[in-house]
Formats: structure tokens, C-alpha cells, sequence
């Protein structure tokens, strides 16, 4: 005759079982008095919380945020200086050298001066004034001597009212200086 496996479990396995049973029993229980204390203070809590993420993530994006775009403007219109100011002076004395004369040059450099700096906006500000031409022989498109341009141009920060500026110069210097030869197999010029 067989006996089934529920026959032949020892006594002490199913007291073992019975109290493992109760002990969880009384666990459920007592979580769920805690539960719903702790649920009740939680949804007080949350009550008391609601809409202070977004305050606070307003407080962190003007704290940061204004600032690190402040500073982006700004590093972007002094790249935006060096550009211009390193290409107007290139194309300056690259045109004052090929010019047939130095009066001829000189208009053709403020003109390239002029275009460079309108191209990344840059339109307020004075070309002639801006460029500065020296030569290393006079005249200066002697064969075989050299021209040098050097641009200047101050940006002024962005945002900063007119009054303010006028008190305080706020403005980044930004120069380049450019020297091209004068072919040395060209007929002399004036």
C-alpha cells in the first residue's frame, strides 16, 4: 500500500510550515497598519511638496542657465570679431599689394576692411579707421618689400546698456596683423 506525500511529511515539517505561515500573516498585517499611517503622513506630505520641484528648477535655470547663455552670446560675437578682423586684415594687405598704385592700395584695403566686416556683422564700425597700413620701404610697393595691415576692433559685451558703457568701457580689444610681400619681379609703382 502506498501513502501519499502528504502522508509521509514528518510532523515537524508541517509545524514548520504552520509557523512560517503565521509569521508572514502577522508581517502583512502589521505592514499594512504601518502602511496606511505612513500612507496618510505621505500624502500630506506630498500636499505640502506639490509644485516645489518647479520652483525650484526656475531657481537652478535663472541661477545657471542665464548666465551660461550670457556667456555663449558673448564668446560668440568675439568669434565672430576674430574672424572678421583676421580676414579683413589678410584681404587688406593682399589688396594693397596688388594694387598699381599706394593711393590705389590704400582705397582697396579700407574697401576689403569694409566687406570682412560687414560679412559677420560688424557694420558700425569705421573700416578706415579700423585699419592701419605700414610699409618696410618706401614706397611701399617697392618689389620685394612688405605690407603690413593691422585691424582693430573693439566689441562691445552684448546687453550692456549705452549709459553703462559710457561709464565703465566694457569692450573686448580684438586685432590681427596681416603681412603679404610685394612681388618681387613686378614693375615699380607708385
Amino acid at each position: 500500500m502506498r501513502r501519499s506525500a502528504r502522508s509521509m511529511r514528518s510532523p515537524l515539517s508541517t509545524t514548520g510550515a504552520r509557523v512560517r505561515g503565521a509569521v508572514r500573516a502577522v508581517r502583512r498585517a502589521a505592514g499594512a497598519m504601518v502602511g496606511r499611517a505612513d500612507g496618510r503622513r505621505r500624502a500630506a506630505d506630498d500636499l505640502a511638496e506639490r509644485g516645489n520641484a518647479v520652483v525650484e528648477f526656475l531657481g537652478v535655470a535663472l541661477v545657471l542657465l542665464v548666465p551660461v547663455l550670457y556667456l555663449v552670446l558673448t564668446l560668440g560675437r568675439v568669434q565672430a570679431a576674430t574672424f572678421a578682423v583676421e580676414g579683413s586684415a589678410r584681404e587688406a594687405a593682399r589688396a594693397f599689394v596688388t594694387a598699381p598704385s599706394s593711393a590705389d592700395g590704400a582705397s582697396r584695403a579700407v574697401a576689403a576692411v569694409g566687406i570682412a566686416l560687414g560679412d559677420q556683422g560688424f557694420t558700425e564700425v569705421d573700416p578706415a579707421a579700423a585699419l592701419s597700413v605700414t610699409c618696410s620701404a618706401q614706397p611701399c610697393l617697392l618689389p620685394g618689400s612688405e605690407v603690413a595691415a593691422h585691424v582693430r576692433v573693439e566689441v562691445p559685451l552684448p546687453l550692456v546698456p549705452a549709459f553703462v558703457r559710457d561709464a565703465v568701457p566694457l569692450a573686448v580689444p580684438v586685432e590681427a596683423r596681416y603681412v603679404a610681400a610685394v612681388d618681387e619681379y613686378a614693375a615699380r609703382r607708385p
